[in-house]
């Protein structure tokens, strides 16, 4: 065997079939079930996770329902608060994710039960209480009290109050809701496999999401919305300064990041060849919060890194690039962007979950020995 009949990191082997997402090459368009997301996102987001799970938009009555069902299971379980509460302060919030999301499952009545109503059901309950979960850590690292969830808000806007104690504007919500519709889905990426790997050896659905938040919380993978605002506090933000000069600093960066070989997140993705279609509605919602919080100081390095990425390796942005910002602007900490993240992708990783499910075969590649001979003792 040679290193060309290993495909390393299961690159171009296509491991399954699947009616969830997928990127139109001609269009260059992401679709969820069929649908362009960036016209999905002028949609709520609880209509796009229906689509997801069921495979069609929602009609009023189906949209009725779980949206009741929703907002009755926002609330922290006190028994989950006193699980946060114990761990420690300076661990990441995926910690914090993955953990809740473990014990969510160690304590459900219905754990075992992979019946497709059984699953659906603790994918509509991991969707609404996700919320709380990453919203009352940022709120604990702060030193604030747990925030009650409101059932007369809907999922944006409630999920935003639970952060800050206040309903956002609607400017503010729109653009957050952008985000979680672009977030949610995203074909075999390396969570969503993780999830369907777990699932083929029919684990529980919460166990399968456990794994998946694990692989997201790897930079190779997740964190790239936060490491983007890393790049920005690094390279700082100086009141007043013309956007020409914001610019130039932010090109002088990125040409000695480039020289020191160091590796720029928030760029590039394995599956688009002709830049990430999800950019330009999320750089949309992007410029729409510098305009709303007056902070025209950011648009210089936003695009300075991005002219200069492009000039110098032709690689363009990716989702996390205006994801990161967006959130920074609304008062999001960093940690806690990658949790947002969670948040969404849950409705991708549990469709994924249900379809695993309904056709499993064991997810069980073949390795290629690289080591010593038979020998013996």
């Amino acid at each position: 065997m040679t290193d060309k009949d290993v495909a390393k990191g299961l690159a171009g082997v296509v491991a399954d079939y699947t009616a969830i997402s997928k990127v139109n090459a001609q269009t260059n368009s992401l679709l969820y079930r069929g649908y362009p997301v960036q016209e999905l996102a002028t949609l709520p987001f609880e209509q796009v996770a229906l689509l997801l799970w069921n495979g069609e938009l929602p009609t009023d009555e189906q949209l009725a329902e779980f949206t009741a069902f929703e907002r009755s299971h926002r609330a922290l379980p006190p028994a989950l608060k006193a699980v946060i509460d114990a761990l420690p302060l300076d661990s990441h919030p995926m910690d914090v994710c993955r953990t809740a999301v473990s014990f969510l499952g160690a304590c459900h009545p219905e754990s075992e039960d992979s019946a497709p109503e059984a699953e659906l059901g603790k994918a509509w309950e991991l969707f609404a209480v996700m919320p709380a979960v990453v919203c009352y850590d940022q709120r604990r690292r702060r030193g604030q009290e747990l925030l009650e969830p409101r059932d007369d808000l809907d999922y944006c806007d409630n999920f935003l109050y639970m952060a800050f104690g206040q309903v956002p504007a609607p400017e503010v919500k729109t653009a957050f809701n952008v985000s979680m519709v672009m977030y949610a889905e995203h074909s075999f990426n390396a969570s969503t496999f993780t999830a369907r790997v777990i699932t083929s050896s029919l684990s529980d659905l919460h166990s399968a999401v456990t794994g998946a938040i694990g692989a997201l919380k790897g930079p190779l993978h997740g964190g790239a919305n936060e490491a983007v605002q890393h790049t920005f506090d690094e390279i700082g933000v100086i009141a007043g300064e013309s956007q020409a000069a914001a610019k130039a600093r932010a090109k002088e960066w990125m040409e000695a990041a480039l020289a020191q070989k160091k590796k720029i997140m928030g760029f590039g993705h394995r599956v688009y060849k002709n830049g990430d279609s999800r950019v330009p509605t999320m750089q949309k919602s992007f410029f729409d919060m510098v305009q709303y919080y007056d902070r025209s100081d950011v648009i210089g390095l936003y695009q300075g890194l991005a002219e200069a990425m492009d000039e110098a390796k032709g690689i363009k942005p990716n989702l996390d690039y205006p994801a990161g910002p967006t959130y920074h602007l609304m008062g999001f900490d960093t940690p806690t962007f990658t949790p947002i993240f969670v948040a969404s992708r849950l409705t991708g990783w549990t469709a994924h979950i249900l379809e695993q499910r309904a056709a499993n075969s064991l997810i069980r590649p073949l390795s290629a020995y690289r080591g010593v001979d038979e020998r013996h003792l």
